[in-house]
């Protein structure tokens, strides 16, 4: 009903993609652990709307075989801001800490 907010493309200089600031943040994942983020359900509701408020864009929905599409989770993307758990209309995400000490390992700070 609303017209789409048209964002201007990421310049490299005062803003940046999505998958170059996971980069940025030394993200780093177990790849043999298991996921940190599970959905209760498919919140089929509210149309997934994980997929548009993670800023690391570990929620997205894909083609799924047969047609349609499915939510894939991109845990290794994930840069531990809580956004998922705190912006989910019915608490459908599960977030707990990753086991040993995986994650975002921002320099300096």
């Amino acid at each position: 009903q609303c017209k789409k907010i048209e964002y201007p493309k990421p310049d490299g200089v005062l803003s940046f993609d999505r998958l170059s600031s996971v980069f940025l943040s030394n993200t780093n994942h177990e790849e043999n652990q298991p996921a940190h983020l599970t959905l209760k359900d498919n919140l089929a509701q509210y149309a997934g709307p994980e997929s548009r408020y993670c800023p690391a864009g570990v929620y997205e929905f894909v083609e799924a075989e047969g047609g349609g599409q499915r939510l894939q989770i991109n845990a290794q993307n994930c840069v531990h801001c809580k956004t998922c758990d705190i912006k989910d209309p019915t608490q459908n995400i599960v977030w707990v800490t990753p086991e040993g000490g995986g994650g975002p390992n921002y320099v300096g700070t």
